[in-house]
């Protein structure tokens, strides 16, 4: 029986494709992301499904769209009994192991990972979750994003995502050491290059002389913003703030410096692969949980279906498996476990036992006898987390990109005459036939009254098991091995107040 290949899955926290020399940037400097592009299926095409973390990632892990399995916001819980990807590759006899940031919310922290091997960043608690009756979440991030990026001598993130390296390149050597008869699966998540907009002296230098593009599309008047786009840009202070173009410049170059920072951590788990002798053994996956605007409108963060906030970078790295190529076909983080079960193969100790739910994502080893064709599959997304009253969701099909919702109008844009998506084309007489045949595929994929009853009861239960846990004697369902991650975002401050309480930088 030929032993399946270990899989390495190394995700980022906010990436958005634009800024990767992969994908077009001019500047970036990640060589290793490079080589990894370089050598490997660089997907062109590849979006989140919601863009914000927990969700994302839920979906991704459980190959499933968020609306499916509960997953409405940053605080709300991955149920134990969803499978994940973990489950089936251990159950397909892979030693399954987490090293890093993976947002699980709830008591079950593990959701199939055989080991965890650092405590998670954010708070594995009810803290964050989103209040439609109010329109309020609990805590967010405000101008200070851009007020204070730039330079700093260290931060809690850093320190977090150094961890994650050390250990994961650990545990790289510890299965040559100990290789048994598993292969592994090692997912490294990182929450870097998300905000603060922050990077130590050493990759804020790499950018010196650098012309970093400004964004494509500058700020919008707010009379010609869309209603959503207005809603989430008041919760981060945004709206009718006056944003200086030193403050956008230096923001947008923290944030390559930690794309550059980021590299360096993939370096150091490149290099025990290859220091161990298994990098030949070893598919790498690099992706992101999201993307980030970046400045683009005048917006930041995500949270929103315009492409940056959606488009993340994938790059699937096996040089012995695939040839380099480029695909332009569709694929989203749904379709990250139906590829990893590809690549696991039929044999183990669970012989060829398809999943437990009928998957929203397909193969993208499917998508590699074409990778030059016109893009075929749809796509689709979905927000559900503070910021609307109600569902939104998104349909990509082919050229077109379609966002609905019972609190905002429809949107239309097409993607390849409109790439920066400036002109909404759902008032279009042209366009009447296009729109209305995705209003009625989204009629028909999603239920939005039904789901929207859903996300209140589920806010209201969450909302009143939080407070109660809140007193009497605590029972926190962090994740803290040795119980020394004290230092990591618990949900008892601002998030601001932990985030920049960083040490400056000694010049």
């Amino acid at each position: 029986m030929t032993r399946p290949p270990n899989i390495l899955l190394i995700q980022t926290d906010q990436l958005t494709a634009s800024v990767l020399g992969a994908y077009g940037d001019p500047v970036c400097y990640a060589p290793n992301l490079d080589r990894l592009a370089e050598e490997g299926v660089v997907f062109e095409n590849a979006y989140c499904n919601f863009p914000l973390c927990a969700p994302s990632r839920f979906s991704m892990a459980t190959g499933m769209l968020a609306s499916r399995i509960g997953a409405y916001d940053n605080g709300a819980e991955l149920p134990a009994s969803i499978p994940t990807y973990a489950h089936y590759l251990r159950a397909k006899g892979y030693h399954t192991c987490l090293s890093g940031k993976m947002h699980f919310v709830g008591p079950d922290q593990l959701h199939g990972f055989e080991e965890r091997l650092t405590s998670d960043i954010y708070p594995a608690d009810f803290s964050w979750g989103a209040d439609w009756s109010t329109g309020e979440q609990r805590d967010v991030t405000d101008l200070s994003m851009l007020t204070r990026s730039g330079v700093c001598g260290r931060s809690v993130q850093i320190d977090y995502d150094t961890a994650a390296t050390f250990h994961g390149a650990r545990r790289i050597f510890d299965y040559a050491r100990d290789p048994g008869d598993r292969p592994f699966f090692l997912h490294v998540s990182y929450t870097h290059p998300h905000d603060p907009y922050l990077c130590t002296r050493e990759y804020w230098d790499l950018y010196e002389g650098q012309d970093i593009p400004d964004p494509a599309v500058a700020d919008i008047p707010e009379a010609e913003r869309d209603p959503h786009s207005l809603t989430v840009m008041g919760q981060s202070g945004l709206l009718g703030a006056y944003v200086t173009q030193e403050q956008i410049t230096r923001s947008r170059r923290a944030y390559y410096g930690s794309v550059s920072f980021i590299d360096d951590q993939v370096g150091t788990l490149l290099d025990a692969l290859d220091d161990s002798g298994q990098a030949e053994d070893t598919v790498i996956i690099f992706t992101s949980d999201h993307g980030e605007m970046l400045g683009e409108r005048g917006m930041w963060l995500k949270k929103v279906f315009f492409e940056p906030s959606l488009k993340i970078p994938f790059i699937l790295h096996a040089p012995s498996k695939f040839a380099p190529a480029r695909v332009r076909e569709l694929v989203s983080l749904v379709d990250l476990l139906p590829t990893l079960l590809d690549l696991a193969g039929t044999d183990g100790p669970d012989g060829s036992a398809g999943p437990a739910d009928e998957l929203d994502g397909t193969s993208m080893l499917d998508t590699l006898n074409a990778p030059s064709s016109d893009p075929q599959r749809p796509l689709y997304a979905e927000i559900m987390a503070d910021g609307t009253p109600a569902p939104i969701f998104m349909i990509r099909r082919g050229r077109h990109k379609y966002t609905t919702s019972g609190a905002f109008d429809p949107q239309l844009f097409d993607l390849e005459a409109d790439p920066h998506e400036l002109h909404n084309l759902a008032g279009s007489p042209d366009h009447a036939d296009i729109l209305a045949t995705f209003a009625q595929e989204a009629a028909d994929k999603w239920d939005a009254s039904g789901l929207t009853q859903a996300i209140l009861l589920s806010q209201r239960r969450r909302a009143m098991v939080h407070s109660a846990l809140s007193f009497g004697r605590p029972a926190p369902w962090d994740h803290d091995p040795g119980g020394r991650d004290a230092a990591w975002f618990r949900g008892r401050s601002r998030y601001n107040d932990w985030a920049f309480d960083y040490l400056p930088p000694q010049d």
